[in-house]
């Protein structure tokens, strides 16, 4: 095996352990559903997910990503060099590290409300198809959704002139609250309720009750569902279901990858 392979497979590894391990010390110590099992149901789907995703998916991700980028860069006719790879460019590249950091995560997060909204469509019932959901279930996404999803809120941002540098800075930190909102945690932030994307206001957007369909679709600040009368988050209750079963998504890694196929032949 050739040594980046083997680096790439020890980090993978080490981060999975990592949150393995976390998660199953907070979801034991507050969970969201007591009964819940480890191994619940679509574990073993998640764990195919939770390895083609990071080797074949977000690795596809990137090179689509960066060939748009150049693309688009050569047709305006301006060089990209690795200044603008580091720094940016344009006004944009004089803000301070801080300012530029406070644009991205409310702008993207702006993109990101948009974006989940406007894609709820053919390919959203993949990631809402868990019945029982827990930090693993966040995986569940059909890699043309991760391709879209990438390309809708990396390119704007780099014709911006923000750096690709900055951006994949906050993968990481997106990724762990990504994982933390899917947990099977009861939390509902308390007073921040409103500030901070929580468990609990994620999980009545993956709700099959009807009340809360269409609900919730903001990653990081729900101000965006205040706005724009998607919020949903009763303090009385929260949701007894999840799922779609009614889409008939299959069990199976591979029958998921194919469903949309599937699903536009049978239409």
């Amino acid at each position: 095996m050739p040594p980046f392979a083997i680096h790439f497979a020890t980090k993978l590894t080490f981060a999975v352990c990592l949150l393995a391990s976390i998660f199953a010390v907070i979801e034991f110590c507050w969970p969201n559903r007591p009964s819940q099992r480890r191994f619940r149901k679509g574990w073993s789907t998640d764990v195919w997910y939770l390895l083609f995703t990071p080797l074949i998916t977000q690795n596809l991700g990137r090179v689509i990503l960066a060939s748009t980028v150049v693309a688009l860069f050569w047709l305006a006719g301006m060089p990209l060099n690795s200044d603008i790879w580091l720094h940016g460019w344009g006004p944009v590249s004089r803000l301070a590290h801080l300012d530029q950091a406070i644009l991205v995560l409310v702008i993207g997060d702006f993109i990101g409300y948009w974006t989940h909204r406007l894609l709820h469509g053919g390919l959203w019932p993949i990631h809402h198809s868990s019945e029982e959901m827990d930090w693993m279930s966040t995986v569940r996404l059909h890699p043309l959704n991760d391709f879209l999803g990438r390309l809708l809120r990396g390119v704007p941002f780099v014709l911006a002139g923000f750096s690709p540098l900055l951006l994949a800075s906050f993968l990481p930190l997106l990724a762990v609250h990504a994982f933390l909102v899917h947990a099977n945690v009861d939390w509902s932030f308390g007073p921040f309720r409103h500030v901070l994307a929580s468990p609990v206001f994620h999980r009545w957007h993956h709700s099959s009750h009807a009340e809360s369909r269409g609900k919730n679709f903001a990653g990081l600040f729900p101000i965006w569902d205040l706005l724009f009368g998607t919020f949903y988050m009763p303090d009385t209750k929260r949701p007894q279901r999840v799922g779609v079963p009614e889409a008939g998504v299959p069990d199976a890694f591979w029958g998921q990858v194919l469903y949309p196929l599937r699903a536009k032949s049978r239409q």
